[in-house]
């Protein structure tokens, strides 16, 4: 009934915005033409308008005009036409710019009550057909990297890629990462949620689970239900709504966080900047039962943007009892004060409930993939993630942004949470058993200000990135609640009280600093520091004891710290960088670190560590002419303290169970992706279509160096080492293979995904255990085929086949929820799209 409320309530926005924008944006261009600008005073104002073409004559649709050190910018129209309105009078210069053309400058004078009107030609940055270049962008454009700077950070020597979902052939209604992450070398992919909720990925040995080694963002927010407590990303936007995917390894410490995986940023689609008002719409139906409705409004009118969009999607799953339903919301409003300042508001909603269908052991995996024998376990995460934003151009060199934002979030399950091997079946009396609830209630907020700004020394132009970022989280943790003995999705508790009860809080100050020293022309070296401070509470209930006496917890960690990194990048040709990076990385203590377990003599280390390390890259990328891309790199992550639990023995001979940092380990490997286009390459032009190729490989060796265990026997402690035991969940090979093939407005991918065995504990166990929990994890391969049709620029098909062979495969054994047990991946599924854009 929730589900269906929220929704509700964003399309009727959705309807309202469609009804009154036109008429309303119409109104903003009669605002009185005088505005409080930087000066004192009021300033009167005029217009800017213009078209620009090819050097062909053509409209050249899909540029990015920008008035220089302002935060007025727009995009010209299908006929190459920009509109600039309520502009104070004086002096700008206009920019330019897009992919393929050779950025423009023009000054222009604006006057008072008057509308200046500019014809403008922009080069092609290569001198080639026109034909090929278009097919080049498109077809090569799937993955790009990060600039060397942008308005909030720099990326000058660091491993980054940039995901364009638009360029992309996909699968995105269900969110498959496998697709998504085609070109992105090394990225492995939890696949045990066909529903698309919650991504999983990682890189180079680290955890896939809920993508929490990264720090996770939205347009530059945190969206994970705490970075330093629980980072675990429940929430995602969808990918019908992402416009591209930032990731940077490792080296991302300094300016977003201390995670061993780096950052992980989800832009979505921006306000269309060239008319008043725009509509997309998607309509998907696929297997299963899938249904998926995806609709987006947006514009641009003088000083003011917009843009909302609603999406929603149910099925019945590919296994028994994993029938969801997913409701997306998001709205947000901008305004130029000045030209100078801009300010706006956001807010992202996701409400979901989805059955879980629970584990397998291996020997029903074998039997039947697709059998489940939980249909009593639901699971729902509502969010909210409300944001305020400000944007000051200081100068044509120096820009200044700033966030406040919060998230309202809860994580709740209901379900029978036994081993797999316990039916969850009618007891003698004939009645099923009592669910178990567990909730958490997220409370956070902060607020983040950065700062970039360009400057020249000895001849060249340099560049520093400094900021500050505030954080102050708060959740509230219930567990092991007696639910009822139903079957469908509620959290009606049967008992007063929850016996774990948790209030678990975070405060971080960080601040940070980057400066790019550009020696030459073509190297750059880039140092930088992070100072942190981080404090973590936990209080209150763990259980009641036998007596109906309270076990509670109190547990404090406070501590500042400092890291330090540096990154270089030097071009040997316009189109080629070697680049290289090395940065100090820390995974603060959890909350389920501080937490003792509901056992009796568990003791936590009061000097546990957090667990720290760094990471090292070094590699060469680029593209030669229009037909050729790559990236190959080396990367080297060192993690230490490591957290474990030990079994140790006290003066009174009793044992006990010691939480403690308990050892390190090493990845290495190599980080490989090639697209090549051989007609392009050959013959330069087609008429019959071009095709690319493509390949991103994964080399992983991940290792346990040192890891201490421990078991009691007769008394006496009995400790052995893990050392050189792989670490878990880190496959040594993954490979993604590709063929992309386009004539005019049809295009065709196919992928193959090739991913290596892998260890579900340090143990590096081989024979499942009975409960399946571990075991091997068998390599696997998918095939995947999408195709998509664009007619008029307004029409679009899209269709699509995933795991077109049927395999039987898993890419994780769960100990917990969502199993427990062997968690199967989906078969075969197939989905027809159509959409429209006006």
């Amino acid at each position: 009934m929730q589900l269906r409320q929220t929704a509700l309530l964003y399309i009727s926005f959705l309807s309202l915005a469609s009804y009154t924008t036109s008429s309303a944006l119409a109104h903003s261009a009669a605002i009185p033409a005088i505005f409080a600008d930087d000066n004192e005073g009021p300033v009167l104002t005029g217009g800017l308008q213009g078209q620009i073409r090819d050097q062909n004559g053509e409209p050249a649709a899909g540029l990015t005009i920008q008035l220089k050190g302002t935060v007025r910018a727009l995009s010209t129209d299908a006929n190459g036409n920009f509109d600039f309105r309520s502009l104070p009078t004086g002096t700008y210069t206009l920019v330019a710019s897009g992919v393929g053309i050779q950025p423009l400058e023009q000054k222009v004078e604006v006057r008072r009550a008057e509308t200046t009107t500019l014809t403008l030609t922009v080069q092609e940055s290569i001198l080639q057909l026109a034909e090929v270049q278009i097919r080049a962008a498109k077809g090569l454009r799937e993955r790009e990297t990060l600039p060397e700077i942008s308005t909030t950070a720099i990326y000058a020597g660091k491993k980054s890629e940039v995901v364009n979902l638009a360029a992309l052939d996909a699968n995105l209604v269900t969110n498959n990462s496998r697709q998504v992450f085609s070109k992105t070398p090394g990225v492995m992919v939890w696949e045990s949620d066909g529903s698309g909720m919650q991504v999983g990925v990682s890189v180079r040995g680290l955890s896939p689970n809920r993508s929490w080694e990264f720090n996770v963002r939205q347009n530059g927010i945190d969206i994970s239900s705490d970075p330093f407590g629980y980072p675990e990303a429940y929430y995602n936007p969808p990918m019908q709504a992402v416009e591209r995917i930032e990731l940077v390894r490792g080296g991302a410490s300094l300016q977003y966080g201390p995670q061993f995986g780096g950052l992980l940023n989800y832009v979505l689609k921006p306000a269309a900047q060239d008319k008043p008002f725009s509509f997309e719409t998607q309509q998907t139906v696929g297997s299963y039962g899938l249904f998926s409705t995806y609709n987006r409004v947006s514009g641009t009118s003088g000083r003011l943007q917009y843009n909302a969009y609603v999406d929603y999607r149910r099925a019945d799953g590919w296994r028994q009892n994993s029938r969801y339903g997913i409701f997306n919301g998001f709205a947000s409003i901008s305004y130029a004060v000045t030209n100078k300042l801009r300010l706006g508001f956001e807010v992202s909603q996701l409400y979901n409930e989805s059955q879980q269908p629970g584990g397998l052991t291996d020997a029903q995996f074998a039997q039947d993939a697709r059998q489940s024998s939980r249909a009593r376990n639901w699971f729902s995460t509502p969010w909210t993630v409300p944001t305020l934003k400000a944007e000051y151009a200081i100068s044509d060199n120096t820009r200044l942004t700033a966030t406040l934002h919060g998230l309202v979030g809860q994580r709740n399950s209901i379900g029978f949470t036994s081993a797999i091997t316990t039916p969850d079946a009618p007891d003698a009396t004939g009645q099923m058993a009592n669910r178990q609830i567990d909730r958490d209630h997220y409370k956070n907020w902060g607020g983040e200000v950065r700062l970039v700004s360009r400057y020249n020394w000895l001849g060249q132009q340099h560049a520093l990135a400094t900021g500050v970022k505030y954080f102050n989280g708060h959740t509230h943790r219930t567990q092991q609640g007696r639910g009822d003995r139903g079957s469908d999705f509620n959290l009606d508790l049967q008992t007063e009280l929850f016996p774990r009860d948790l209030s678990l809080r975070v405060t971080n100050v960080a601040a940070f600093a980057e400066s790019m020293f550009r020696l030459n022309k073509r190297w750059t070296v880039t140092p930088g520091l992070r100072l942190e401070s981080l404090q973590n509470d936990i209080s209150g209930r763990l259980s009641f004891a036998a007596n109906g006496s309270e076990n509670r917890v109190s547990q404090q960690s406070s501590r500042q710290f400092l890291l330090a990194g540096i990154g270089t990048e030097f071009k040997l040709a316009q189109d080629i960088s070697l680049y290289a990076n090395a940065s100090q990385a820390y995974r603060p203590v959890l909350f389920s670190d501080l937490t003792p377990a509901a056992v009796t003599d568990f003791v936590v280390d009061p000097n546990l560590r957090d667990a720290r390390g760094y990471s090292v890259d070094a590699g060469v990328r680029g593209k030669f002419r229009n037909y050729l891309n790559f990236d190959v790199s080396y990367y080297f992550v060192n993690y230490n303290d490591r957290i474990g639990t030990l079994s140790l023995v006290n003066e009174a001979g009793r044992t006990y169970q010691f939480r403690t940092n308990i050892g390190r380990s090493v990845s290495r490997g190599v980080e490989a992706y090639v697209e090549f286009d051989p007609i392009v390459a050959l013959a330069g032009r087609s008429a019959v279509g071009y095709l690319s190729l493509f390949t991103s490989l994964g080399f992983t060796d991940a290792r346990y160096r040192n890891l201490r265990t421990t078991s009691v026997s007769n008394g006496q402690v009995n400790e052995t080492n893990l050392r050189d035991r792989f670490v878990e969940n880190a496959p040594e090979f993954i490979g993604r293979f590709g063929a992309n093939y386009s004539y005019r407005g049809f295009t065709l991918t196919a992928l193959m995904n090739r991913v290596g065995k892998a260890y579900s504990d340090a143990n590096n166990t081989v024979n499942a255990s009975a409960n399946a929990q571990t075991g091997l994890i068998p390599a696997y391969r998918v095939f995947d085929l999408s195709a998509s049709l664009n007619l008029k620029k307004r029409y679009t098909v899209r269709a699509g086949v995933n795991n077109l062979t049927d395999e039987r495969y898993f890419t994780r054994r769960a100990g917990g929820y969502p199993g427990p047990g062997l968690l199967p991946a989906d078969g075969r599924t197939a989905y027809l799209s159509v959409g429209l854009k006006l």
